[in-house]
């Protein structure tokens, strides 16, 4: 009889290997030759779980967005001033430094979306939304019970993903003269004269 096939791994164990590579070799170096290679799978059984590199890229940044929901869902859910849990969103959100492996991902994401079609852009959207509704939630919280100024937390919340977007870019690129430290710094001061009450 001949030998038992080999299984392939867990979906989950690729899209774990693949951001562990991500992290430690950079984006770049990630091919469904080299993914193969790291998980025991040829190049062509990849292809056929997920049928093209973009939708590798996707799930595998769905997978890690599962993982910060869950660590963003614990810290909004701490007993603490609102401030305090929104200074821990901010610090979650913004980038360790340049090269940040879900940052990178990120960005490759977005840039190949605009070839994406109708799908992936809503899937996109969807993880998204968890961060803009997460800090609305929070904002609304902040505003009732009189720690934030009286702003509507839709718009700032806008507003305020805007700013910790683009700045979060520069840290992902490693753009000179904007580091993880200036730009949280950045960001608490515009918090403190725009959203925060004395206590």
């Amino acid at each position: 009889m001949a030998g038992a096939r080999r299984q392939a791994p867990p979906r989950e164990d690729v899209l774990a290997a693949a951001m562990e590579m991500i992290a430690e070799r950079g984006l770049e170096q990630l091919t469904m030759a080299a993914l193969g290679r790291e998980v025991g799978m040829s190049s062509g059984h990849l292809l056929y779980y997920f049928h093209s590199k973009d939708e590798l890229l996707l799930q595998t940044l769905e997978w890690s967005e599962r993982g910060l929901g869950a660590e963003r869902g614990r810290l909004l859910a701490r007993d603490a001033h609102a401030r305090a849990r929104l200074d821990g969103y901010v610090d979650l959100y913004v980038p360790d430094g340049h090269r940040d492996p879900h940052w990178s991902l990120w960005l490759e994401v977005w840039n190949r979306s605009q070839n994406a079609g109708d799908d992936a852009r809503e899937r996109q959207a969807a993880i998204e939304g968890v961060w803009h509704r997460d800090l609305v939630a929070l904002l609304a919280e902040g505003v009732s019970r009189g720690e934030f100024r009286p702003v509507d937390p839709d718009r700032y919340a806008a507003r305020l993903r805007a700013l910790l977007d683009g700045f979060s870019i520069h840290v992902a690129i490693g753009l000179r003269g904007t580091d993880r430290g200036q730009v949280l710094d950045h960001v608490r001061e515009f918090l403190d004269s725009t959203l925060t009450l004395p206590l």
